[in-house]
């Protein structure tokens, strides 16, 4: 497996978005890309830069810091050095046209320091244009998110069992727990497109912390340290016999996210109700499944699916109280990514796509039960990626 995109791959995806851009209804004229994770996405490389992108086909990449950087990882012939914005008018016009720029990243700050040296007819959103490229995987991309896939069922199916211990912390499993995901081949950052997200590692919790109220849009809960970081654990909830342990890491190498979900009951075998809870949660993620299929609608599976839920997850499935409004989300260069599996989704499933999908219900006075694997779509059917959906494991 080739461990950076070669320069074939990138000529691909830059070919694939400009021809997208270049159909009529779009009438573009310039691209304008500045969040870092697109700019590895077309350009193998991460700098503090902006990528243009011109009706005629030329393609620019000006780097900031750090221009010998860029230079080392991008194979394209593309990179100019920056200091200023100004620096770029040596290459490319001061009127810009019909321009797409990423309207859910870029500042109004920075838009405005760009327009004191471009002018532009108007501004148009190119981020769902992106994310849709996005969706689809490459091959060198599959391979990374297969391999991915494989560490991260090691790692909650014969890592975290050994990491739980009676009277630790949520803090000290959580930092023992991202300890043993970079040694074994995690590149050590969660990646999320959503605004404002800040998240180590992922959801984790002992018993109840685990459908505590939170920001963050999933169906888990936690605590955390404090208001002002309400994440990572609380530093005064100990493990102690008879906790359920809810894991919900997202893990990946060379960029690229897999999403996993297992639950744990620490020192003795958990009631018989949570045991069926967790097992009508995994019977629907064999539903859901079972119609992941090429050219299906996300919103068809979903409306399906939450018609048809058991009567036992009829409270409380998708989170303790406040439930939230998907079944499943892509993953790739972000954890949450395009398709949704959710209500007014309709943008059919391709081959090749990557999806996780977690049914998952709190439960009073217990914690979150449930499941989450990620898989991909192929014209046989939805493929899981990491392992499959496992019982509530007894540590």
């Amino acid at each position: 497996m080739n461990l950076n995109p070669t320069k074939q791959e990138l000529e691909n995806r830059i070919s694939k978005l400009f021809n997208t851009l270049s159909k009529s209804e779009y009438n573009f004229d310039t691209a304008i890309i500045v969040s870092k994770v697109n700019q590895y996405y077309f350009t193998g490389t991460m700098q503090d830069g902006i990528l243009i992108i011109r009706r005629d086909g030329k393609v620019t990449y000006f780097a900031r810091k750090s221009y010998e950087r860029a230079k080392l990882e991008c194979p394209l012939d593309i990179i100019y050095k920056m200091s200023t914005y100004k620096d770029m008018l040596e290459v490319i016009p001061t009127y810009l046209g019909n321009t797409f720029i990423e309207t859910e990243i870029v500042p109004i700050s920075m838009l405005e320091r760009i327009k004191k040296y471009f002018s532009m007819e108007k501004i148009n959103s190119i981020d769902r244009i992106i994310l849709s490229l996005r969706a689809i995987k490459s091959e060198y991309e599959l391979g990374i998110l297969t391999e991915s896939g494989k560490q991260h069922q090691y790692l909650l199916e014969n890592i975290v069992p050994g990491i739980l211990k009676e009277g630790m912390s949520e803090p000290d499993f959580l930092t023992e727990l991202y300890s043993r995901m970079v040694k074994l081949g995690h590149h050590g950052v969660s990646r999320f497109s959503m605004f404002q997200i800040e998240l180590i590692v992922g959801q984790v919790g002992f018993g109840e912390s685990s459908i505590y109220p939170t920001n963050f849009d999933g169906p888990g809960g936690m605590q955390g340290m404090s208001p002002a970081v309400p994440i990572i654990g609380n530093r005064k909830r100990y493990l102690k016999k008879g906790d359920l342990v809810f894991v919900d890491v997202g893990y990946g190498i060379r960029g690229y996210h897999s999403d996993k979900t297992q639950v744990y009951s620490y020192g003795t075998n958990p009631d018989e109700e949570v045991v069926k809870v967790h097992k009508a949660c995994i019977d629907v993620l064999t539903e859901i499944t079972s119609l992941i299929k090429i050219n299906k609608i996300p919103s068809d599976i979903y409306n399906k699916i939450m018609r048809d839920l058991p009567d036992r997850l009829s409270q409380n499935f998708m989170g303790y109280r406040e439930s939230v409004k998907f079944l499943g989300h892509g993953v790739g260069l972000h954890i949450d990514e395009m398709p949704v599996i959710a209500n007014g989704f309709k943008l059919p499933l391709e081959e090749n796509m990557v999806i996780a999908l977690e049914p998952k219900c709190g439960m009073k006075g217990v914690g979150t039960v449930g499941v989450e694997e990620t898989y991909v779509v192929k014209a046989e059917g939805a493929i899981c990626l990491t392992g499959g959906p496992r019982e509530i494991i007894v540590v």
